[in-house]
């Protein structure tokens, strides 16, 4: 095995970090916890503003009385309550948040379909593998005692294929894995593990197989020829909605604590050549539709992305 990708030198790390941390508190709370290790009453109180303050206390405001965003469950895109509550999530607004837990109540109550996933289509008439993934994720994180969630994993464990993924479309005759629906289960799995989840051990199990998914396809090529399967998946965005790229994927990873593996020395090398000189990533890419307000801007420096890509590398430097 190669030696590891060097981590960034502090001379350039500190100015970044004190930048981070003029940012949003949804940003700031997760730096203070991730790359500076700070004593947890720290990174709590700077996530309690979550909900205060900054960008999370405008999308609560934008709540509908009903409990919904956009009086809608999944369009349109992305002022749907599905959505707002992905992005509200990954600001890591509290799992007591009473607009998040009714909200999360919603989409159980109206998505919850026979066959044990989510389906908000009015003609699909099956449950959707991506949005499910994404649901299960949300409830973990703001209702993590609802039994209703034990269904979204059993139908998830039973929708996964025989390459370790998942694809949305295996009942329309899809035979192989979908990188994008794929990271969307593989978040929900995670969030379900870290919330205590009852049934730990086969959704572990069931995230390995989808990690060495990934893997052998060294997170953005394909498995016939090699190439890469779209330009986008080896580009920064963030919010990432429902598409995965690589630096979407490598966060999971650290998340998870998965093994460092070889294959992932290609895009972890992509990673590093996307740094600036100033030692911050940008934003790269913006999935296009309706939003509520914009976050950061396209070419411009991203602390989402700087965030990120630094405790991925901080992951990736301390394997053995």
């Amino acid at each position: 095995m190669k030696s590891p990708t060097s981590s960034p030198s502090i001379d350039r790390v500190e100015p970044v970090l004190d930048w981070l941390l003029r940012g949003d508190p949804s940003v700031c709370w997760q730096v203070l916890r991730d790359l500076e290790q700070a004593a947890p009453r720290l990174w709590k109180a700077e996530r309690a503003k979550v909900a205060r303050e900054g960008w999370g206390a405008r999308l609560l405001k934008l709540q509908d009385p009903a409990g919904t965003w956009s009086e809608r469950l999944y369009s349109p895109k992305w002022t749907s309550t599905t959505y707002t509550l992905q992005l509200l999530r990954r600001f890591g607004l509290g799992a007591e948040h009473p607009a998040a837990r009714k909200a999360c109540d919603i989409l159980l109550k109206r998505g919850l379909a026979g066959d044990g996933g989510i389906d908000f289509s009015s003609t699909r008439k099956r449950s959707e593998t991506c949005i499910t993934g994404m649901v299960l994720a949300m409830t973990a994180a703001f209702r993590p005692e609802d039994p209703r969630i034990e269904r979204l994993v059993d139908y998830l464990l039973a929708e996964q294929m025989p390459d370790g993924g998942w694809n949305c479309q295996r009942d329309r005759g899809a035979v192989h894995s979908s990188f994008h629906t794929t990271i969307n289960v593989l978040e929900g799995l995670r969030g379900y593990a870290e919330a205590g989840g009852a049934r730990v051990r086969p959704t572990m199990e069931a995230e390995a197989a989808a990690r060495e998914f990934f893997l052998e396809h060294g997170l953005y090529r394909s498995h016939r020829t090699g190439e890469v399967v779209r330009p986008e998946m080896t580009r920064c965005s963030f919010p990432p909605r429902w598409y995965h790229d690589i630096l979407r994927t490598l966060d999971y990873f650290q998340a998870a604590a998965a093994p460092r593996d070889v294959r992932l020395e290609d895009p972890i090398g992509r990673l590093v050549k996307k740094r600036r000189a100033d030692g911050r990533w940008p934003l790269q890419n913006r999935h296009p539709g309706r939003t509520f307000f914009e976050l950061e801007q396209v070419g411009r420096p991203s602390r989402w992305n700087t965030l990120r890509a630094l405790r991925v590398l901080n992951w990736w430097s301390a394997r053995p």
